[in-house]
């Protein structure tokens, strides 16, 4: 069962090939049995799956017929979920039991899903490789020895190991996308706005936005139909209909523009990568698409500016835990100084302090002009490139990321080296774009991730563009173990 699509498995039980009891927990001794070699699961709530399995199948045996009812999922450990541990991949957090429900929990526990548990995740959604996670690194099912990306690995290694038919996930700058592509599967990031980010552990507010990890196109519609939606606790939720997302999937690419930015056929680009993406790109034009290139001329500038927006914004979010309220709290302090200091030296990680500090100094007095503002005016010169290459084009395609997988430990002694692996998508955050990474052909039996950006609320463009792909092509349905 495990090899159904999240769209086959919703078919399966409104026919009743299966029930949703039967389907939880052949998922969830899957976990049980293979989890403990990816590390991508930090919670697995066995018993609250079961019974919400049961509840779902009475529904069913009553007549209701939610697309969603009954089928499984998992959520990345970043969304607050009553009575369920949610750690944000923190020791800061290690012992939180949520108290209430996320927006994005609430309307999936609304639409019947059944919640197998929290995935691992860097440690407050903090890292490109999964590594900083508290709970110790996600490991690519593909290849053990190799990360998953992140800061969504674990969402991404899960639905990639036939863990489960889906999982929530969130992306800050690349966070959804660029572990999809290292992980051989399909994730969106939706307009900023378009998903309520109320009771999701903020990291960066301004950027920060929930979307799907699936195996198929057809599946992230499906998820994004509950997940999407305004919601009035939410001030950055956008007050627009959400469309059935499932709608225009099988609309026809005749005619299709589409736009190659050259500065992601760039140096830095491995070259057998580029290849990769140019054929899947042929495909598209076998599909009817027509190929031109555009420009966008400030994208080399996204990562200095995200790396200025994104650490001020965590500084001011994470200021929040210190030890008073609520989660970790060193032993005996000695005054209230002591408490917060050594609180938060003891249960921050590395990378979240080195962020803490970029950010409180990009921030402070006689800083905030040099560097904070001018990010943001720079963050506008890169909307604006946006802006204008849409007037010309339907959708931009390129690769998803500059590399495939990389080994463990690779990258951690180099920050730098680290936050150029989200060279292509940090910009897609940064204007507030749509995006979605989908697996496009493997190299030495690793998954490469094309991307695809589409504009403001473009979803069902995005998904439609995806989703005729993956009916022309298998590489969607290539897994790596069985």
């Amino acid at each position: 069962m495990h090899n159904k699509t999240l769209s086959e498995l919703s078919s399966g039980l409104a026919n009743g090939d299966f029930s949703s009891v039967e389907l939880t927990q052949h998922y969830l001794e899957r976990i049980n049995r293979l989890d403990p070699q990816f590390n991508s699961f930090i919670t697995v709530t066995d018993e609250l799956a079961i019974q919400q399995a049961q509840q779902a199948d009475k529904l069913i045996a009553s007549g209701e017929n939610h697309p969603l009812l009954g089928v499984p999922f998992a959520h990345k450990d970043i969304f607050c979920t009553e009575d369920v541990l949610t750690t944000s991949g923190s020791k800061m957090l290690a012992n939180f039991v949520s108290p209430y429900d996320s927006t994005v929990a609430a309307n999936l526990k609304q639409a019947g899903a059944v919640t197998l548990g929290k995935t691992n995740m860097d440690e407050f959604a903090m890292g490109s490789s999964n590594e900083t996670s508290y709970f110790g690194p996600v490991k690519n099912p593909w290849d053990v020895s190799r990360v998953p990306g992140g800061s969504s690995g674990g969402s991404a290694a899960a639905v990639a190991a036939r863990l489960t038919p889906a999982a929530t996930a969130t992306d800050t700058g690349g966070s959804i996308r660029q572990p999809a592509a290292l992980c051989g599967v399909t994730g969106l990031k939706p307009t900023y706005g378009r998903i309520s980010r109320w009771g999701m552990i903020a990291f960066a507010s301004s950027l920060d936005q929930a979307g799907p990890i699936t195996q198929t196109a057809e599946d992230a519609a499906l998820m994004l139909n509950s997940m999407a939606g305004f919601d009035p606790k939410d001030s950055t939720s956008v007050d627009q209909p959400v469309p059935d997302y499932r709608a225009n999937l099988n609309d026809s690419l005749k005619g299709l523009k589409i736009g190659l930015p050259k500065e992601y056929f760039a140096q830095g680009l491995d070259l057998k990568l580029e290849k990769v993406i140019q054929e899947a790109i042929s495909e598209y034009q076998r599909l009817g698409a027509t190929v031109q290139e555009v420009s966008l001329p400030n994208s080399s500038l996204s990562v200095p500016a995200y790396y200025v927006v994104a650490p001020a914004e965590c500084s001011t979010n994470l200021s929040r835990f210190d030890g008073v309220r609520y989660g970790y709290r060193c032993a005996d302090p000695i005054n209230l100084e002591d408490m917060y200091t050594r609180t938060r030296t003891e249960a921050f990680g590395e990378e979240v302090k080195r962020r803490i500090l970029i950010g409180t100094y990009v921030l402070s007095s006689g800083f905030y002009d040099a560097y904070y503002i001018k990010a943001q005016k720079i963050r506008r010169l890169i909307q604006q490139d946006f802006v204008d290459a849409f007037k010309e084009v339907d959708v931009l395609m390129g690769p998803t990321s500059p590399s495939q997988a990389f080994k463990l430990g690779e990258k951690t002694a180099d920050p730098l080296t680290m936050y150029l692996e989200d060279i292509y998508t940090i910009g897609v955050n940064l204007a507030g774009l749509p995006g979605i990474s989908i697996p496009a052909g493997q190299l030495d039996g690793l998954p490469v991730g094309l991307q695809i950006i589409g504009n403001y609320f473009a979803e069902s463009k995005l998904l439609n563009v995806a989703h005729q792909y993956q009916q022309a092509t298998n590489w969607h349905k290539a897994q790596p173990i069985d």
